[in-house]
């Protein structure tokens, strides 16, 4: 088909270089003679017609800007007929012809409702997390790592003058790599996640024998996605464990959304850049149902439900009947990918606790 008109949305949590996309999408479309019109509060905005027309000024000097200038919301009617169809008769009275929608999982189920129903879309990742199986990286996630570096280096510079340990609650989710990466950057003693068991004694152990050999300050990551047997946040009382088993005054910090926020780094502007311009590529190419990945350091592009699936495999959420509608070769395609992951956790994993 020819495209007149695409659409731009961000659904889903916000994620620095968010607005590059949208930047590179109005221009890459632009060139390719193509009009680009910006959707407003995610879905909602679609069921709303909350759609305004960009132009290569409206997105000049957003690369560097963090959020989202199209905003976003959530959006349970979109999930139900009724707001389907509102989605449609929006794209309808606006004359859209394609939709690239920016975000995490729940956004590419979207997408992918919305191809269903004749509307061709394309998922491009937008997920501070980094929790996309399919993808090696996640536009936001080096920002959000560089922001919990800069605060618990600010961190440190108090616990040095206290003695004192800092126990970090970041933003992860079903995902620990913010906390496993910074927590190496960081130099902590201890890194929680979900993927990996962790060894609260051995922990206890090296802080007490670092204390001894004149040590004074101390950090410890936890990934929020991690909850004790209670089902409350692991790191709240692990803080209160620490003063307990080590005698070392011990403060338990949660950063939350401030790890969204904030300008871009040059690896998100990069990524967001090459991504929107692909995820414009494969639109006008009559593709659709895809969700544009980094892997091996190279722009790909998987179909949306087997991304979905693979998601669901990595992180044990399978349930029957989701392999049905997958070959034998894609289901070990996916299976690969799943353990490639895991290797690559368990492997950094170990090698942060050859460092600590």
């Amino acid at each position: 088909m020819e495209f007149k008109k695409i659409g731009v949305l961000t659904s889903g949590g916000d994620a620095p270089g968010m607005n590059a996309v949208i930047r590179a999408v109005t221009r890459a479309a632009n060139a390719a003679g193509v009009e680009t019109l910006g959707i407003f509060d995610g879905y909602q905005g679609l069921m709303d017609g909350n759609v305004v027309a960009f132009t290569e000024s409206d997105v000049s000097n957003i690369i560097g800007k963090g959020g989202t200038v199209l905003y976003t919301a959530r959006a349970a009617e979109f999930k139900e007929p009724s707001g389907m169809e509102k989605a449609l008769k929006t794209c309808r009275d606006h004359e859209i012809d394609g939709i690239i929608a920016i975000g995490g999982d729940g956004t590419f189920r979207g997408a992918n409702d919305l191809t269903a129903h004749g509307m061709p879309t394309i998922g491009l990742t937008g997920t501070i997390d980094n929790d996309i199986t399919a993808t090696d990286y996640t536009v936001g996630f080096d920002t959000a790592m560089n922001t919990v570096l800069e605060c618990v280096d600010r961190l440190r510079d108090t616990c040095e003058s206290h003695a004192r340990c800092s126990v970090v609650e970041v933003m992860g989710r079903d995902a620990g790599y913010i906390a496993l990466q910074s927590g190496i950057a960081t130099g902590a003693i201890g890194i929680v996640i979900k993927e990996i068991p962790f060894d609260e004694d051995a922990m206890m152990q090296r802080i007490i024998k670092a204390r001894a050999s004149g040590r004074r300050s101390f950090v410890v990551i936890v990934a929020e996605g991690v909850k004790d047997e209670n089902g409350k946040p692991y790191g709240e009382g692990l803080t209160a464990r620490i003063e307990e088993k080590t005698e070392v005054e011990a403060r338990f910090v949660r950063l939350a959304h401030i790890v969204r926020g904030g300008s871009p780094t040059l690896r998100d502007r990069l990524a967001a850049s090459l991504m929107g311009e692909a995820a414009v590529k494969l639109l006008l190419e009559g593709k659709s149902n895809l969700v544009v990945c980094e892997r091996n350091a190279k722009i790909v592009a998987f179909e949306i439900n087997f991304a979905l699936t693979l998601d669901k495999m990595y992180k044990n959420k399978l349930k029957i009947g989701d392999l049905d509608r997958f070959s034998a070769a894609e289901i070990h395609e996916m299976e690969g990918l799943a353990e490639l992951r895991r290797r690559e956790i368990r492997e950094m994993y170990n090698a942060a606790l050859a460092l600590m």
